[in-house]
């Protein structure tokens, strides 16, 4: 069945030198944007919510139109929680049937960071669930949580912070940002570089929105195998919507500028799909 953890899914992509796309999505026009999109490109594909879309829509809504979505889907899909920063959402998730989550103790110290970590991944290993974590702090803001972006990833520190935590994934800090950048961010990718070769799982771009196309097929050749993309959706689906609505003011059928919205936002998936390599490795 596609429906799947992000686990098989990133260990391929690490070996293969590719990454995969991880869309978040806020509600069902989106997720049938991103599949869809997937699907034409043949790729493995990571859904996400962050803990603000499901306050709106808690994760039992999400989960169960990502399952159906999955089920009738011949490519690999997995429903991921992005920036899990509370346990008990963490254990919600699981409890709701998502695939994947993320523990996201960036904002706490080391210490505190590998504490709360090690309990998401002990809870995720006992239901072969796996766990993303952050270390450093990537900047921006990202729902409530919001960063300064001046802490980038130690590779020390990282090889450690696995070795103690047994995640699946690491989400690293290098430059990028949260939600729209004003200027053209400068990355360390030389830091990439080194974190890559200390480490041995998947690493996870964070803030990938408003990055140049070859800066992302970089970071894809340096060693980077989930890259998250959410703000530039968010964007491209209000901005079609707004698009579709300011041309004909007799417009009242919801799924009329939806649909054009998630057509739009279907063709923006299948663009990062082929700038991650994961085009065709479904």
């Amino acid at each position: 069945m596609p429906y799947t953890t992000t686990k098989e899914m990133l260990d391929k992509a690490k070996k293969n030198n590719y990454a995969v796309c991880a869309f978040n999505a806020e509600n069902l026009e989106m997720v049938q944007a991103i599949v869809w999109g997937a699907e034409e490109m043949e790729a493995p594909v990571i859904i996400q919510t962050t803990p603000s879309t499901v306050k709106y829509a808690d994760c039992a809504y999400f989960h169960a139109i990502v399952r159906t979505a999955a089920e009738n889907s011949h490519i690999p899909i997995a429903l991921h929680l992005d920036h899990g920063i509370d346990f008990n959402l963490v254990c919600m998730a699981i409890k709701s049937g998502y695939s994947s989550v993320m523990i996201d103790g960036s904002q706490k110290s080391f210490d505190e960071n590998i504490n709360i970590t090690q309990k998401a991944v002990e809870i995720g290993k006992f239901v072969n669930i796996p766990v993303e974590a952050e270390l450093g702090k990537v900047g921006g803001k990202e729902d409530d949580l919001e960063s300064s972006g001046d802490v980038y990833t130690n590779p020390c520190d990282a090889v450690e912070f696995i070795k103690r935590t047994g995640i699946d994934s690491l989400a690293i800090a290098i430059g990028t940002a949260h939600g729209l950048y004003k200027i053209q961010p400068k990355l360390d990718l030389d830091r990439l570089s080194e974190i890559k070769k200390v480490v041995d799982i998947p690493l996870v771009l964070h803030g990938a929105t408003g990055l140049s196309d070859q800066t992302i097929i970089e970071c894809v050749k340096r060693g980077i195998n989930k890259i998250n993309f959410a703000t530039e959706l968010r964007q491209t689906y209000t901005n079609a919507v707004r698009e579709k609505l300011n041309s004909d003011e007799s417009i009242i059928d919801v799924k009329i500028y939806s649909g054009y919205a998630r057509e739009c936002v279907k063709k923006l998936v299948k663009e990062k799909i082929k700038l991650s390599g994961s085009a065709g490795m479904a």
